[in-house]
């Protein structure tokens, strides 16, 4: 499998992940530290894409906030999503590989491979997509399934 297969595969694995912790997200009655968790996804997607593509005030961008709204967290999430999933369709495979550079946290000058900020990327959706698995579960309901091989395997009888 090419490396541009594997991160579009993966952007959209986490995208049906995530879209199903939103949906138990609403049934929670405490949603605040979930919403909190799946915004900072969202601005983490946008503050990296901002980086690589130069665009004016990126390094303002917060990894945090803004704090969407409940309403709005699914057309966010399918925004950033989807100007990912056109950026990594609008590469080569050898583009995926190439360096580039941003200001960093810190005001300094910093240069990472592009499929390394897209593997980040979809690492840190699991890591926080567990983080509010757990905070669900914490509320007494029973989270989905959303491990990776469940979206692989088959029943055979």
């Amino acid at each position: 499998m090419q490396m541009k297969d594997y991160l579009l595969e993966t952007f959209h694995y986490n995208d049906q992940a995530n879209k199903m912790a939103l949906a138990k997200i609403r049934e929670i009655p405490e949603k605040e530290e979930c919403i909190r968790f799946f915004c900072h996804m969202v601005n983490s997607m946008n503050k990296w894409l901002g980086r690589i593509r130069q665009c004016p005030g990126y390094t303002e961008l917060d990894w945090w906030k803004p704090e969407y709204s409940l309403d709005d967290m699914e057309l966010k999430w399918d925004e950033c999503l989807q100007a990912w999933i056109e950026f990594i369709e609008g590469k080569s495979e050898d583009e995926l590989f190439e360096e580039v550079e941003f200001i960093g946290f810190d005001g300094h000058d910093f240069a990472a491979v592009i499929k390394d900020i897209a593997l980040q990327l979809n690492y840190h959706a699991i890591q926080h997509r567990s983080q509010i698995q757990y905070l669900i579960r914490q509320q007494g309901i029973a989270p989905d399934f959303v491990d990776y091989i469940g979206t692989r395997y088959r029943k055979l009888s």
